[in-house]
């Protein structure tokens, strides 16, 4: 898990990923926003597509959607919906995941953090 880490700068540098995933809790949103170098974009897309085929096929994996950010950046927003924080730790750390890390080009940060849905009166169901 080393090489990832090198790859991640958290979103919430006070409760990184490494903790979130210890917390038993069902029905969790990952959020990754990744900031890379234009030139790695097309690398980027690829690796992330394979992470994402992989992940698709892990138990408890629900869904998933990328989103580029408008204009000239080349920032990224990732999200999946996952059954549980254990599935997606499963997923996470498995050896097969860990080995394509590698693949991200040098220039790709990651900053992934877990959420859960917050009920919110009249506006939103948890």
């Amino acid at each position: 898990m080393e090489a990832l880490m090198s790859l991640i700068r958290p979103l919430d540098p006070s409760f990184p990923i490494d903790r979130q995933i210890a917390i038993e809790a069902n029905s969790v949103v990952l959020v990754n926003l990744f900031t890379l170098d234009k030139a790695d974009e097309a690398a980027f897309l690829k690796t992330w597509q394979d992470d994402a085929a992989f992940m698709k096929r892990q138990p408890g994996f629900i869904s998933t959607q990328l989103h580029r950010a408008l204009g000239d950046s080349s920032t990224y927003l990732n999200y999946a919906v996952w059954e549980s924080t254990a599935h997606f730790r499963a997923a996470f750390t498995h050896p097969d995941f860990l080995a394509k890390i590698a693949t991200y080009p040098a220039s790709a940060i990651a900053s992934p953090h877990l959420f859960q849905k917050v009920a919110v009166p009249g506006i939103c169901v948890a």
